[in-house]
């Protein structure tokens, strides 16, 4: 089994884990954030866009994986209800936007399906993917409405 490892230190590594985690699912009570630790962290269920797209055989999975930004100073959600913790969230993106045009400071932003987003003030970009170890087939490739 060949498990992802991704790490983040600018926007274009960011663009790579994004590739990689969109259409993750996950639930409310899977991600924190820690701001003694200047840390959030979330498990998700992301959906293997490289196997599903090889030509041949095909074949759909779910690996379990661990999301993890660092030097996170605030957190901020909005159409989010973190009290719903078994709420069902769909991962469309992660993007960073910096503060200025050579400050490594910036917002990372999580944005999820249903127009809900968390907004990460980071002093830099520190993030990282990892699969945990399980993975398993599912039915379907995620599909998107064309605009």
């Amino acid at each position: 089994m060949d498990r992802l490892k991704l790490i983040a230190f600018d926007a274009a590594d960011l663009q790579v884990i994004s590739a990689h985690a969109q259409d993750a699912v996950l639930k409310v009570a899977d991600m924190a954030y820690l701001p003694d630790d200047k840390r959030f962290a979330a498990v998700l269920n992301r959906f293997d866009w490289p196997r599903a797209m090889r030509t041949g055989k095909i074949e759909f999975r779910r690996k379990q994986s661990a999301l993890r930004f660092e030097r996170v100073t605030a957190a901020k959600t909005s159409g989010l209800d973190l009290t719903r913790k078994t709420d069902v969230l769909v991962l469309l993106a992660v993007q960073f936007e910096a503060k200025g045009e050579d400050d490594p400071a910036g917002t990372i932003t999580l944005t999820f399906a249903g127009n809900g987003a968390i907004r990460l003030d980071v002093e830099c970009v520190e993030g990282e993917l990892r699969d945990l170890g399980p993975q398993w087939h599912t039915r379907a490739m995620p599909r998107h409405p064309e605009d």
